[in-house]
């Protein structure tokens, strides 16, 4: 899985969401092709500063994280379930004291000159009973089923996007406030023993659609600009007979369709107000941990087969891996089974769920399909020693263009 580094571009210190980013005329052409991951790192903490806490020691977690993405040096890749902090202290650490430290089990030193990171809605109260068990806010882990986003301070499980290549920040959108409401044909809850709406009018008017954000982060690279889609809908489970969080993963992955489909929507409006979607000939990648299954579990599986099967998505073998297929024979001697090919599981979440496919890089059709993995070796491999820092695993894919 080793791969030679690109030449590493100079190091900036970030102060803001990301690094200043040099014009794309400065960019040397390389033939080198891009390679993109995703990966759910589960560095997060249940108390505020607890992740940073955590990288000032010597945390045998960050490690093992580190060394995997040693291990396969993506050019570009999503971290969810990052802790946000706003003076990206976490960030700081994590790059310092271990991606650029040589990891056991890992590879070279890794530097990433650019990072992009903004504010989510997990963990931020809302001021609402939004699980309606007659009290907000509520205390242990209940207090999180009133914020905007399932969380136990603001900031937990968000997103980082780390980048070889400059990341252009004043083209950056987020949508991190859009309320769920404004997307056409949102799929509200219903209290089935009522019939009736699980939240009335003055609430639903307010919550906001996505669990975590949802960002647009257009990067420079050799082959153009490339708009990183990211996100981390909510798990489709945790909920009750209602089942709002099904649905509001199914239209958190639907806003990426949407996203695709509606250049000119004037509903679909950033967090500075800019409305419309995507531009028709722009390349992109849908990447994250998506929390559906195209075949298992307990999510909408029509919102994830709707954005594999989009036009504009590129059609390239699914990602395989030997110790996906490994853990998924295990779970069905226990008589856990899949209706997915087992290789193709990309995390292990234990009984009763077994493995399934969560996390997904998708780019645009209009890149040329190179290769693609999943970091998820052999129990039989010393590489195995380190996945198991996080319950998903690393995904990456290999794209080119003609020119």
């Amino acid at each position: 899985m080793k791969r030679l580094s690109l030449p590493l571009l100079l190091a900036l210190l970030c102060g803001a969401c990301t690094t200043t980013s040099p014009s794309p005329s400065q960019a040397s052409q390389d033939p080198t092709p891009l390679r993109i991951a995703a990966y759910n790192a589960s560095l997060y903490s249940e108390e505020a500063g607890g992740l940073i806490r955590e990288l000032e020691g010597d945390s045998a977690h960050a490690r093992k994280i580190a060394a995997v993405l040693q291990q396969v040096r993506p050019d570009v890749v999503l971290l969810s379930e990052f802790d946000y902090d706003a003076n990206h202290r976490a960030a700081d650490l994590f790059q310092q004291r271990y991606l650029e430290v040589a990891q056991p089990g890992g590879g070279e030193p890794l530097h990433y000159a650019y990072r992009y990171l903004a504010p989510v809605n997990t963990g931020v109260p809302s001021g609402l009973d939004l699980d309606n068990n007659g009290e907000v806010g509520g205390s242990g882990r209940d207090r999180g089923n009133d914020a905007w986003g399932y969380g136990l301070h603001p900031g937990q499980y968000g997103m980082l996007v780390l980048s070889r290549h400059p990341i252009d920040d004043a083209r950056a959108r987020t949508f991190q406030l859009l309320k769920w409401s404004a997307m056409p044909g949102a799929m509200r809850p219903q209290d089935p023993a009522t019939g009736k709406p699980f939240w009335n009018d003055a609430v639903w008017s307010q919550l906001r659609l996505s669990s975590k954000s949802h960002w647009d982060v257009p990067v420079e690279t050799p082959h153009g600009t490339l708009h990183v889609l990211a996100s981390h809908p909510t798990p489709p489970v945790f909920d009750g007979p209602e089942r709002r969080n099904r649905a509001r993963n199914h239209d958190e992955l639907r806003l990426w369709r949407e996203y695709l489909d509606s250049t000119d929507s004037q509903w679909l409006c950033d967090d500075r107000g800019r409305c419309g979607g995507l531009a028709a000939d722009a390349r992109f990648v849908i990447l994250g941990d998506l929390n559906n299954d195209p075949e298992d579990g307990a999510g909408h599986r029509q919102a994830i087969h709707a954005l594999l099967q989009h036009p504009r998505v590129l059609q390239y073998p699914v990602p395989t891996s030997a110790g996906a297929l490994q853990a998924g024979q295990e779970y069905a001697e226990r008589g856990i089974t899949r209706s997915g090919t087992l290789a193709q599981a990309t995390g292990d979440f234990g009984p009763p769920a077994g493995t399934m496919r969560l996390d997904y890089v998708l780019p645009s059709a209009n890149f040329r399909y190179v290769d693609a993995g999943v970091f998820w070796p052999s129990q039989q491999s010393a590489e195995a020693a380190i996945v198991d820092g996080s319950d998903h695993r690393l995904v990456w894919v290999d794209v080119d263009t003609d020119h």
